[in-house]
């Protein structure tokens, strides 16, 4: 009797993806590297405490072959604390592994590609094929040019026996312009950033990292520039997001907001954005004569006012602020509410989790359009 094949679906038991016993360890590890801002020691005391909990491993592999296997696949290196004793480090190949463990976190499924750059709206002579068709017009270049409409036009309109293919029977492939996008993150570092017990800092971290991976894998021609911002505002390059931490310093929103504009000044791109994390009041400036003028005590009407400026400043430029406040205190929102009118740009009021996909959308969204 011949076995009869039936379509349908197959039910088994989920088998999770093999994964040696380094893979499983260096996942964990690049986790509690991201949580203890780079410091090696303390996460390999974490992963011990881990490994003592969940028995992560077993005689034939120790959390020593994992770290002997780290050295010798130039995850870390030899070097000498400040204190004279010697250690170990994390290498530039763990930062990049660190950045794309982000990205796959944060971003699911999306995965590396080929050059991509922001879409615009309009349509043209552009560099993106759109997969949608119209007539030819003067001027159009011949190389997009759709053979097969056009054929199948010139039959339609001049019948098989008399074929001819005329001007009017030419069909164009419409495409898209590629615009570049200049971003510059601002990520808050001041003390409320850790305090109640929540730590905030580590997921903005790690949206930064994968935000970076992202750029630089699948928009490469875009910009991304990373600023933080305490009682002053520096930027910092991405190799170093991994040992960002939180410091003893107030929140100079308007200095912030002054770096980036100036960044974003530089850059010959049409379309620029700001992306500002934060999740307290502003509450300190800088003057002119470099003193601080600080006030933690509700909103500061005159700190209040210097940053309203500064969002009318950067809508004078064509920079929209997207602010993600990671704060839910009606009078916190009411000043964010009047902080994205005076700049008519956008603001989310957000918890940590899902921050990531939140910012991830609305990049990718801003991409689809011009910003003008």
């Amino acid at each position: 009797m011949k076995n009869e094949f039936k379509k349908g679906f197959y039910f088994k038991t989920y088998e999770a993806p093999f994964q040696s016993p380094f893979d499983k360890l260096f996942t964990i590890f690049k986790e509690l590297i991201t949580h203890t801002s780079g410091d090696f020691d303390e996460a390999i005391n974490w992963l011990r405490e881990l490994d003592k909990e969940y028995k992560l491993t077993d005689e034939n592999y120790t959390i020593d072959d994992f770290i002997e296997d780290l050295k010798k696949k130039g995850y870390i290196r030899d070097e000498v604390k400040g204190d004279g004793s010697s250690g170990f480090g994390i290498t530039a190949k763990t930062e990049r592994a660190i950045r794309q463990q982000a990205l796959d976190q944060i971003f699911g499924n999306l995965k590396k590609s080929g050059s991509g750059n922001h879409k615009t709206k309009y349509a043209g002579s552009g560099d993106e094929h759109t997969g949608e068709f119209r007539e030819y017009n003067f001027g159009d270049s011949l190389e997009r040019i759709s053979l097969t409409e056009s054929l199948r036009n010139a039959q339609v309109n001049n019948g098989v026996d008399s074929f001819m293919l005329t001007e009017n029977d030419l069909i164009v492939e419409d495409a898209q312009y590629k615009a570049q996008m200049s971003t510059v993150l601002m990520i808050d570092i001041s003390h409320s950033m850790i305090l109640y017990g929540e730590d905030r800092i580590t997921p903005a971290k790690k949206v930064a990292m994968a935000l970076a991976e992202l750029i630089t894998t699948r928009y490469p021609k875009d910009t991304l520039d990373i600023l933080v911002f305490g009682n002053d505002a520096w930027t910092i390059p991405i190799k170093d997001l991994p040992y960002l931490q939180v410091g003893p310093y107030h929140t100079n929103t308007v200095a912030g907001l002054q770096l980036a504009m100036d960044i974003l000044r530089r850059k010959r791109n049409t379309n620029k954005q700001i992306f500002m994390i934060t999740d307290g009041k502003p509450s300190c400036v800088r003057e002119r004569d470099g003193s601080y003028y600080m006030n933690s005590n509700g909103l500061d009407e005159y700190i209040v006012d210097k940053c309203y400026t500064q969002a009318q400043q950067a809508r004078k430029l064509h920079i929209p602020i997207t602010t993600f406040m990671i704060a839910r205190d009606p009078y916190l929102q009411r000043f964010v509410n009047q902080f994205t009118e005076a700049n008519q740009g956008k603001a989310f009021y957000t918890g940590i989790k899902g921050l990531g996909e939140m910012i991830f959308e609305d990049y990718e969204a801003n991409r689809k359009k011009r910003i003008k």
